[in-house]
């Protein structure tokens, strides 16, 4: 069964009125998995995935390797189905009561994998560890909405106060129309009590919730794998139909996709673009190439030289206007990547190839010279422009590609900057030590255009890895995500990109397909809106 260029018509941002109706369903509306939950336990299901950087702790996860382990080891309280649409997992119910209160009522009788019953309590408290300024969480950005939250000081979030042992309320500091549609995603998961004895142990052997939980003492063998096996305490709608989960870390692409080739990998979610010309022939109806909600950049902090003020902007237009990306993805991605015309995704509600000053992205080569001299008149260029890249997620031949159009147009030296590993790369982009540009993408955590913009770009978020801060930016964006009608918050997320086309905090390169594949022994294998394979309603023949 093969799935070629699906759209994800209708998938957007929910208004605050219908995020009690559609966009939390009650459980009784869950999606159908199409399994019975008795997984196999001889089944052990292979797939390919890479080293987290840090220990699995859900609120300093804004990985995919590590989003991909937690996500199957942890419920929410919502879950997202293939195209997008939320159901309900842990929560029984969430009322959205006005757009700056919502009302959450969990199931009763679930359970951690260690005994203990999930209760409010451990949403709230693993919710306050997560924002908590001297915890220095990855992830600490999602809990700005609510009130309590501070990036300066230690702060309780006082916006969570507990009903009883079963229901929570949320009171948001500012209106977020979306604030409800966010909370699947791992940010949010609960913690059992037992891992604020020792965070940083649990990070090493997490206990969870969710489909899947470690197999035993050794599951995570770092650099190597991780097992999972069916957590036979788990009560929701994601139940799995087979045994397990074995997932694999591998030093290239091209080595899974040969195991794949060769019946020793279950499911790929990423060809190697050496297999571009070929992996739709090899896989036959096992292939997979469909839109996902994934975006690729690359970022240049203002603190490199060069990079800071005036000189900076101008140089950064040069540099996107020297890249011909429609070459690029025609040559080395062969219809499996788009260029970019902005910084979100066209199988999002609100996308636009419309944006006023989108042409800073078209390949112009006598532009980039101009403005590459205007620069130079401000301060004259020295040394090399470099991309950093991690070797282990075949990303060389797109970066050799773009230093060359960059070398070609602007006649300066140029070349790729490869780390080992992902974990290497984001260790020196987070702690803020690299010094040169860097491969930067998104993989959307539930299906809205703010989820592209508010991590990435805002003053303070997370995942703004070139710390970003414009107010302009942060004034439209708040002003959109404040909006309870969807069609006023997506144009109001338009003129935030325009803001962001004009300064390029980071330069949209383009989206991404997810192109991948699964062997000869599995079935029921889908992938889902942002690329992911629905892992637990796989089976294996």
């Amino acid at each position: 069964m093969k799935r070629n260029k699906i759209t994800l018509a209708g998938v957007g941002l929910l208004t605050a009125g219908a995020l009690a109706l559609a966009g939390c369903a009650s459980n009784n509306d869950k999606p159908d998995s199409g399994n019975s939950g008795d997984g196999d336990a001889a089944a052990i299901i292979t797939a390919n995935g890479s080293e987290p950087q840090n220990p699995l702790i859900p609120t300093n996860t804004n990985e995919t390797g590590g989003g991909k382990i937690l996500d199957a080891m942890f419920a929410g309280l919502i879950g997202y189905a293939a195209d997008g649409s939320v159901f309900n997992d842990v929560a029984d119910d969430i009322s959205v009561d006005d757009p700056q209160h919502l009302t959450v009522k969990i199931r009763e009788g679930l359970k951690f994998t260690d005994g203990e019953e999930v209760t409010a309590d451990n949403f709230i408290k693993a919710w306050n560890y997560g924002a908590l300024a001297s915890n220095e969480q990855l992830s600490s950005y999602f809990f700005e909405d609510i009130e309590g939250f501070s990036y300066d000081e230690d702060s309780e979030l006082t916006g969570l106060e507990q009903v009883d042992d079963y229901t929570f309320t949320i009171a948001l500091n500012k209106p977020a129309s979306d604030f409800a549609q966010r909370l699947g995603y791992s940010a949010y998961y609960p913690l059992p009590d037992v891992a604020f004895d020792d965070i940083k142990a649990f990070g090493e052997n997490p206990i969870g919730n969710g489909p899947y939980m470690l197999d035993g003492e050794g599951a995570w063998q770092h650099d190597v794998g991780i097992d999972l096996v069916v957590n036979p305490d788990y009560d929701g709608p994601r139940k799995p139909a087979n045994g397990g989960l074995s997932i694999k870390f591998y030093a290239s692409q091209d080595s899974a996709y040969q195991d794949l080739l060769g019946d020793q990998l279950d499911v790929l979610d990423a060809i190697p673009d050496s297999a571009f010309g070929n992996f739709e022939s090899d896989l036959g109806d096992r292939a997979v190439n469909q839109p996902a909600a994934i975006f690729q950049s690359f970022t240049i902090p203002e603190r490199l030289e060069h990079f800071g003020g005036e000189e900076g902007n101008l140089r950064r237009q040069a540099l996107s206007m020297a890249i011909n990306r429609k070459e690029i993805t025609d040559v080395i991605f062969q219809g499996t990547r788009t260029p970019a015309s902005d910084f979100t995704s066209p199988v999002i509600d609100g996308w636009t190839d419309s944006l006023e000053g989108s042409e800073v992205l078209d390949f112009n080569e006598s532009k980039a010279k101009e403005l590459w001299a205007e620069a130079d008149k401000i301060s004259p260029w020295s040394g090399e422009f470099q991309i950093a890249y991690n070797a282990d997620g075949g990303h060389q031949a797109w970066v050799d590609a773009t230093v060359n159009s960059i070398k070609n147009t602007l006649g300066i030296e140029a070349s790729g900057a490869p780390y080992p590993t992902f974990a290497e790369l984001r260790g020196k982009v987070t702690d803020r030590t690299i010094t040169t540009a860097f491969r930067t993408g998104w993989q959307a955590d539930y299906p809205g255009l703010y989820n592209f913009l508010g991590p990435l770009y805002a003053t303070n978020a997370g995942s703004n890895d070139g710390d970003y801060s414009s107010a302009d930016f942060d004034k439209l964006l708040s002003e959109g995500i404040s909006a309870t009608d969807a069609g006023e918050a997506n144009k109001l997320f338009q003129e935030a990109q325009e803001v962001l086309l004009k300064d390029l905090p980071a330069l949209p390169l383009w989206y991404s397909n997810v192109v991948g594949g699964f062997g000869k022994d599995v079935d029921n294998v889908e992938f889902g809106w942002n690329s992911v394979p629905l892992y637990t309603q796989i089976t294996k023949n």
